[in-house]
């Protein structure tokens, strides 16, 4: 069933609020349930594309504050390129409030500092991880981001599904079996006791792209 779902491009039929989210519906519900659970006041995402998770974020954060939640939450978008007609398309969204976005990769040590300042004094925070999908790139991201997450938070990392997946599943791009962000999530884990993998989510949304991937902040 999920090679099915891959090789069709099944995360691509979606939309939120009109822009492309790039993302299946179970783990739009799964990160619902999350940002309602966390009320973060800011969440880190890495990858932008079209800017449909940008979006959502904001969205959830727009929600939370009309039911008393954090009036000043925002979204914090990153990601290598931005195109700027996805740029112009965000930024003219009603939601754009909400949204901060930064050009750059993700573990650029510039980016990190800028992420970081942009974090401080910030109660709750949320990382979702989905630009460069490799293990060397996701593992630098859990070690540069995860620092940031509070305590009861969550850093989600997407993707983690294709660990499971025949080796030929995406031939023309570097990541695939053994090197990927399931296995950047799996030697996280052996020194950072802090966080665990919140199976609860494997086990009712039975369809996601991140299988062991949604890893709750445990102190």
């Amino acid at each position: 069933m999920i090679l099915s779902t891959v090789k069709s491009q099944y995360s691509y039929n979606f939309s939120w609020l009109g822009r492309p989210i790039i993302q299946y519906p179970q783990d739009i519900v799964a990160m619902q349930e999350i940002i309602w659970a966390v009320q973060p006041d800011l969440i880190i995402e890495t990858g932008i594309a079209h800017g449909g998770s940008l979006i959502f974020s904001a969205s959830m954060l727009e929600l939370i504050a009309l039911c008393g939640g954090p009036q000043h939450a925002r979204v914090l978008g990153i990601d290598i390129d931005i195109r700027e007609h996805n740029r112009r398309a965000i930024e003219a969204h009603p939601l754009f409030k909400r949204i901060h976005m930064i050009e750059g990769s993700s573990i650029d040590p510039s980016v990190i500092a800028q992420t970081q300042e942009y974090a401080a004094g910030r109660e709750r925070v949320l990382v979702c991880l989905d630009s460069n999908h490799t293990h060397d790139h996701v593992l630098a991201e859990l070690e540069s981001y995860s620092a940031l997450v509070s305590v009861g938070s969550y850093c989600v990392v997407f993707d983690t599904l294709i660990e499971d997946l025949p080796p030929n599943t995406y031939a023309d791009r570097p990541w695939g079996p053994g090197n990927n962000p399931k296995t950047a999530v799996r030697e996280f884990l052996n020194t950072h006791s802090e966080f665990e993998i919140d199976t609860r989510m494997n086990n009712k949304l039975l369809i996601t792209v991140a299988t062991d991937g949604y890893l709750r902040k445990i102190r």
